[in-house]
């Protein structure tokens, strides 16, 4: 796997994501010797450094974790209507009316409730004036202004909300701002109260000493040093207690009791060393491979494929005990260490944004929207191996972004995968899909082609004849529902077997439709053809078809016809074993040196396989190659043992291939490090049975916008539903019995304008689906899809709508 080639890394941006890098010609490496330097102007080696430095937190599942940032808690608060802000307002031009006429002395029945707790002694005859010989008249005046106003002050914040507003304007702050602005407020407003600079502009403290005299009769009482404390203290916890509340001063000092308690915080952790450095090398002790791999990525040799697949394969030999060999590989080859045997170190062209770091690839961005968490909100759509894992589903009508947004990029996320030994792809799709050009490919098969250097093997090297006759009865029949395809498996058992027992090899598709026709020519030459050991045995294989009896006679004529499909002139010499046996356009498939591609070599080997379908008149044979090919590769994952990469299959359009026995396979997929993405126009190209299974059988789903209502409604019974609480405010006007109360609602009302009312609030637990059919189907903006995701470890996203064009 070691190859000569070195790439660099495209980009100018460095917290940008390196593009694909532009191929060098190749340099001979016969030493550690640093190779020259890439003569591409303008290009740089910070791109990549940058890129494999820039932290990838943990974050919720679908999530691009390249740079991501999690989200701060919502600073948004609720803004107040103009109608309260008004309404604060208002009372004070009230109360500064109603202050001057208390000043000036024409505030309704001001006499009478002065001479109500004085005595008529203190004053003139019928006028407020205090007498000039007695001292209390002055002092009850000036006590009797003071009161008025502090009681006209609470009374006028009363009616225009006034502490609602103070606490909105706190509720602004963080901890410990909130509880700093209001130790400012409460230290503003005792310098207020107290007079320490003989200026008293809130006459509190000055009206409590005045009272205390008027009480005592005497000024003795106002020197009594435990009268002045508890005056004090009595006005400063008025003061301090509001700010307490507003400021949550009790909740931040028990925060820091309890950290004061916990002892004091760890000192600094060292600052981890960047990852372009190769930190997890140094630390093993790997010092020189180090240097050398960072020298790679500072010269620009290195890109991200090369980053992505020499982690990979430090950490399967560090796990192995051969770090010398890591070494030595790194020192002799550089970057280019451990390349895919293609020897390409990217792909030609990305169309996609890619992070194989952390192995995924960016679909899209999460829409900031209601259902949408916080976490997700305005943050990228991301796909990686761990969710594929589970099988994708994506329906969606041409043009609704279901192949160019979706499928191209999974398939490039996958065939990128490939180059750094992490995975194995096959991509299957009509000619012409925008699947990669050819060079993106190790093996490209087209049935049909006469130009094609690749058939496909239609036993994909099984030597099992029951195996292959189960595989093969599923492409063929797999979508008939009155056939059963155990009885057709059982009956191309019959035959296939003894053909590999008499010639060494499953038979061709000519040869087999022969024998499924019943020819008595063929059937003789086979019989003629078994070997004398086993001939008892074979001969009670072939006995069903030789009478035309049993399961030969249900499963014969729907198998023979759907060979005939394949058995075309258009198709010689695709199918591996027509070539020796066909003439004509097989022989000429021969000459041109064409090989016979068995899909079994991607569960040993990182390969990247598009198969192109055919099409114009060979739909019915399209359908049947998917479904054979669907077939082969469940059947291959399911087998393939233990491996250390993914096996992944891409089918842009998988109406022919979804069948029973395909979607049973698919769900018992998911513990063998493999997974399937299906598109599909719509749900209604597969059978209407299959709908709920085929549903279930994935973990992540995705309806694109353009789907039918029927659609939406499969969608929206495999979503299932959500309990969410619901809020319902009803106004109440509030009638008041006390005179007192109404008069202080009519005041009310004339000053804000609106009756006094009260808020009943109702929340409810309701059950709601979680996308409703007509939503998936009308509500959707174009170039978008609703999407959920599960991975292999259990954890899921919940359906979501998300930007495929962010």
């Amino acid at each position: 796997m070691d190859g000569d080639g070195t790439q660099d890394a495209r980009g100018t941006r460095g917290r940008a994501v390196p593009g694909p890098a532009a191929p060098l010609p190749p340099v001979p490496r016969t030493s550690p010797a640093v190779p020259p330097q890439p003569q591409h102007e303008g290009q740089h080696s910070r791109p990549v450094a940058s890129w494999l430095d820039t932290p990838r937190a943990g974050t919720a599942l679908g999530v691009w974790r390249f740079g991501y940032v999690p989200p701060r808690p919502s600073s948004r608060r609720k803004k107040l209507a103009p109608a309260i802000v008004a309404g604060a307002a208002i009372p004070l031009v009230f109360g500064a009316f109603l202050w001057t006429l208390w000043l000036r002395g024409n505030f309704p029945y001001q006499g009478e409730l002065l001479r109500l707790f004085t005595p008529n002694d203190w004053w003139y005859r019928g006028s407020l004036w205090p007498r000039e010989d007695v001292w209390q008249g002055h002092v009850a005046r000036k006590v009797a202004d003071n009161v008025f106003f502090l009681v006209l002050v609470c009374a006028m914040g009363y009616l225009g909300a006034w502490p609602a507003l103070i606490r909105h304007w706190f509720g602004r702050w963080e901890q410990p701002a909130r509880a700093g602005v209001a130790a400012a407020g409460a230290v503003v407003a005792l310098l207020l109260v107290f007079p320490f600079f003989d200026s008293d502009p809130v006459p509190v403290y000055t009206t409590m000493i005045l009272l205390v005299a008027l009480i005592t009769g005497g000024w003795e009482a106002t020197d009594n040093p435990l009268i002045v404390l508890l005056i004090v203290s009595a006005i400063a916890l008025a003061v301090l207690w509001p700010a307490a509340r507003w400021g949550d001063w009790m909740p931040l000092l028990r925060r820091y009791r309890a950290a004061h308690k916990a002892g004091p915080r760890p000192s600094a952790e060292p600052v981890a060393a960047k990852p372009s450095q190769w930190p997890s090398l140094r630390m093993a002790g790997q010092t020189e491979a180090a240097d050398a791999l960072s020298a790679e990525l500072l010269s620009g040799r290195m890109n991200d494929v090369d980053c992505a697949r020499i982690h990979r394969s430090w950490e399967a030999l560090r796990r192995a005990g051969r770090l010398a060999s890591f070494t030595e590989t790194v020192l002799r080859h550089g970057a280019a260490a451990w390349t895919h045997p293609s020897g390409a170190r990217d792909l030609p062209r990305r169309t996609a944004t890619h992070d194989l770091l952390a192995g995924q690839v960016r679909i899209g961005r999460w829409a900031t929207a209601e259902r949408t968490p916080a976490s997700h909100q305005g943050a990228g759509a991301a796909l990686e191996p761990a969710t594929l894992g589970t099988s994708l589903l994506a329906v969606g009508p041409p043009g609704s972004g279901r192949t160019d947004r979706l499928m191209v990029p999974v398939a490039e996320s996958l065939t990128l995968h490939a180059l750094t030994g992490a995975c194995a792809v096959v991509a299957v799709a009509t000619a012409g899909a925008p699947l990669g050009p050819d060079t993106a490919y190790d093996v490209v098969v087209r049935p049909g082609d006469p130009a094609s250097l690749h058939s496909l093997d239609l036993y994909a090297e099984s030597t099992d004849p029951d195996e292959a006759a189960a595989v093969l009865a599923e492409g063929l029949v797999g979508d008939i529902e009155t056939l059963d395809t155990g009885r057709a498996a059982t009956a191309l058992a019959q035959l296939i077997g003894p053909y590999r027992a008499a010639y060494g090899r499953f038979p061709t598709i000519a040869a087999l439709r022969e024998l499924v026709e019943g020819r008595e020519e063929a059937l003789t030459a086979l019989l003629d053809r078994l070997p004398a050991q086993d001939a008892p045995a074979l001969r009670r294989e072939l006995e069903p078809w030789l009478r035309r009896t049993g399961a030969a006679v249900t499963a014969g004529p729907a198998i023979a016809d759907r060979l005939a499909l394949l058995d075309r002139p258009a198709f010689r010499g695709s199918f591996g074993g027509d070539t020796p046996e066909g003439g004509g356009a097989g022989q000429d498939a021969q000459d041109r040196g064409v090989r016979t591609f068995s899909l079994r070599a991607i569960a040993h080997h990182p390969l990247r396989v598009r198969i192109d379908l055919p099409e114009q008149g060979h739909e019915e044979a399209a359908h049947l190659l998917a479904r054979l090919v669907l077939a082969q590769f469940l059947a291959v994952a399911r087998a393939a043992g233990a491996r250390d990469h993914f096996l992944g299959l891409v089918i842009d359009e998988a109406s022919g291939a979804v069948t029973r026995g395909t979607v049973r396979a698919v769900q018992r997929l998911r513990p063998h490090n493999a997974g399937v993405v299906l598109g599909l126009r719509t749900l209604g190209d597969v059978p209407e049975s299959l709908h709920g299974p085929l549903l279930s059988a994935v973990g992540c789903r995705a309806a694109f916008s353009g789907v039918t209502t029927w659609d939406g409604r499969a969608f929206a019974e495999a979503w299932g539903t959500e309990w969410v609480e619901t809020t319902e405010v009803a106004q109440h006007t509030v009638f008041a019995d006390q005179p007192m109360t109404r008069a202080m609602h009519a005041l009310r009302k004339l000053v804000t304008g609106k009756a006094v009312t009260t808020e009943a609030v109702t929340v409810r637990q309701i059950e709601r689906e979680r996308w409703s059919a007509s939503e998936l189907a009308h509500a959707l903006p174009p170039g978008h899809a609703v999407l959920s995701l599960t991975d292999v470890k259990g954890e899921h996203a919940p359906p979501l709508l998300v930007d495929l064009r962010g």
